[in-house]
This record gives structure tokens, sequence and C-alpha cells, in this order.
């Protein structure tokens, strides 16, 4: 039996969590046992669920600062519970979970999920992070752009970081699933030949919400009956309602806030739009793959690596208006565009971000520790 620990910062709703979730629901050897150590409370919504369905999950109220305490914890962890792996999700739980594991038998697995915009370094990190490096038997990243960023700010020798995707099970429509869309359309007020773009995020500044107002506006302005659904909440919402009014679209763009369960707002969209200024492998956008939704993207991080321009979507540049109208154009008036990028998109995503891939990487990882 191979105990394996994940160590994160929480289990709310996130990318990094979903990951997590996701190898932890997708693991059917019984050689393999998982569990999960939090760093930060409180749990949040995916830990909960797990911990309903019978996964082991502790936590601790990481201190600010360096917690010199928490190294001490979770070494103490690693060996009460025999862990063999300890699988460290994102940079902060690594530094702590390599330095705990210095000296034991558990193996350390560091998976960097996504970088910070703007990007920085510091000297530290260039002393730190060889040594934490020499004590990690395997480094993961999420996309090259991750891994070049390790690269580049961490000072990690890209020979030493293995590329794996992030990975989802598909998404699928139910009977009730399209009761459901057909309420959302008939509840918004959605006319059948309106273009519907659509996205789903938290309202940061980096996921840039408001260049899509902005297309939106022009698209309107162009003569087509457009709308915008925007799925998510966060701190920028005033920001955003803002710009809704200064872009006159107040009756083209509809805010539901945050939903738990977004799945059936695909059902609405006719393009799905991630124009943030920064990325690493958005789960948003393998799962409007999944579904075969035709796909416009900023190019920054992963994005270029899961949408290919011209053939499972468009690739446009960051924080252009004028690029991302003309590619919303584009899509809108060729059928033939729409029928290529859905089954290129479909294609793609079950042979690259198929939560079945993923798993397969991490247990030959897993494996290879041992």
């Amino acid at each position: 039996m191979i105990n394996i620990a994940h160590l994160t910062f929480d289990m709310r709703i996130g990318g990094t969590e979903q990951v997590i979730m996701n190898i932890v629901n997708g693991e059917r050897s019984n050689d393999i046992r998982h569990r999960i150590l939090c760093i930060e409370t409180p749990l949040g919504p995916f830990g909960q669920r797990l911990v309903k369905q019978g996964i082991t999950i502790d936590s601790w109220n990481r201190k600010s600062g360096f917690d010199r305490q928490l190294i001490k914890h979770i070494r103490a962890y690693l060996q009460t519970h025999h862990i063999d792996i300890i699988h460290c999700h994102q940079y902060t739980p690594w530094s702590y979970g390599a330095l705990a594991a210095i000296g034991l038998k558990t193996k350390v697995i560091f998976t960097e999920h996504g970088r910070f915009y703007p990007d920085s370094s510091s000297w530290k990190r260039k002393i730190i992070n060889p040594v934490l490096a020499f004590f990690t038997d395997h480094i993961t990243a999420i996309s090259n752009a991750t891994r070049s960023a390790l690269t580049k700010y961490e000072f990690i020798r890209a020979d030493q970081i293995e590329l794996v995707y992030n990975g989802i099970a598909p998404l699928t429509f139910s009977a009730d699933d399209e009761l459901q869309i057909a309420t959302y359309k008939q509840c918004y007020q959605l006319p059948d030949d309106c273009l519907v773009l659509g996205t789903i995020a938290r309202m940061d500044p980096i996921k840039n919400h408001e260049l899509m107002i902005k297309v939106c506006a022009a698209i309107n302005r162009s003569g087509i009956d457009c709308r915008l659904v925007i799925v998510g909440d966060g701190e920028q919402r005033t920001k955003i309602e803002h710009t809704i009014q200064e872009e006159a679209v107040c009756s083209k763009v509809i805010l539901t806030g945050y939903k738990s369960e977004p799945k059936c707002f695909f059902g609405l969209f006719d393009i799905f739009l991630l124009t943030s200024f920064s990325e690493g492998t958005s789960m948003t956008l393998l799962e409007a793959m999944s579904l075969g939704i035709p796909s416009i993207v900023s190019n920054v991080g992963g994005n270029p690596e899961v949408i290919q321009d011209q053939r499972s979507g468009l690739v446009i540049p960051s924080d252009d208006v004028e690029a991302c109208t003309s590619a919303v154009l584009s899509i809108y008036h060729s059928a033939q565009q729409q029928r290529m990028f859905a089954d290129n998109a479909r294609a793609d995503f079950m042979q690259y971000f198929h939560v079945d891939v993923m798993n397969q990487s991490f247990n030959q990882i897993y494996k290879s520790c041992l």
C-alpha cells in the first residue's frame, strides 16, 4: 500500500483544489491511499465534499511569516501516518513539505499550478529553491509556460521539471440539465437568435472581464444582438458594473453571481471567452472544450497550449478589444469554423486533458518514486 498525502493551502473552490479532488476521486488502484493535509482553514466546499466521501483531511492554521512550528507538525504527521509520498501543491506548501521530509523515507513531489501576475522573484529563492529541489524527487508543472516560469523566477532547472496537464472528467448534459438550461434561457431573457458570449471565473483583476464587456458593446454596435453572461463573483464586481454602465450595455450583460454548480450555464454559451492576463491551465476552459464550445483565449500562460489557434479555437493578443471582437465575428459568421473548432476541441480534450490522462501520469510518477 502506498500512502500519499497531498499538502495544500485549503480545499476551497479553485483549479488546484479541483486537481487534487480529481486525483483522489480518480484513484482506481487498491495499492494507493490518498489523504489531504491543509495548512490553512477553513477547509472549503471541495474539502467538505471529499470528507463526506470518506477521504481523510487534516488541517492547521499557518502562522504569518515563516512558521517553523508548521514544519515540525508536518514532519510528525508524515511519521505518524507512515506517508510514503508527500505531494505538495503550489510553492508555499512545497517549501514546508520538502523541509519537513528531509531525512525521512518519505518522497517529495512538487506541482506548480500557476503563477502570480505580474511574476517576480527574489535573491532568497535563488539560494533556497535549488536546495529544496535537491530534496525533491519529482517536480511537475501544468503547462510549458508554468515550467518556464519556474526556471526563470524560481531558479529550478528545466530538466528537473515534468509536464503534466490538468485533467477533468468531460461534461455532459442530462435531461434534467437540459431543462435547467431552458429555465436559465427564459430567466435571463435570451432570444433564440442572439449571440451569447460567456465566461465562468471569479471577478478578479487578472481575468480582465472589462475587455469582454467592451467586446460585447462593439458586437452590438455592429448590428448583432449579442449578450454576455458572466458567471462568478468577487472583488471586481463594482468595477465591472461600472464598466457595463460606461459601455451602455446594461441590458446586454448578465451577472449571475456565484454559482456552486455552474455546469448548465455552458449550455447557454455560443462562444466561451477567457481573456485573462495570466493563466496556468484553466479548468473552465477544459470544460468548454469537453462540450465542444468554440473558445477565444488570450495568448498568455497555458492558454495557447490548450487551444491551438485556428484548430480548436482562436488565440488573440492579451488585452486587445479589436482582436477579440474580430475573433468573435469570425466564429459567428462561419458555421464551418464553428463545427471544426467543436470537433477538434473535443478530440484534443480527450487526448491531452481527460482526467484519466492526468491520473495515469501521476500514478506513474508515484510508483516510480518507490
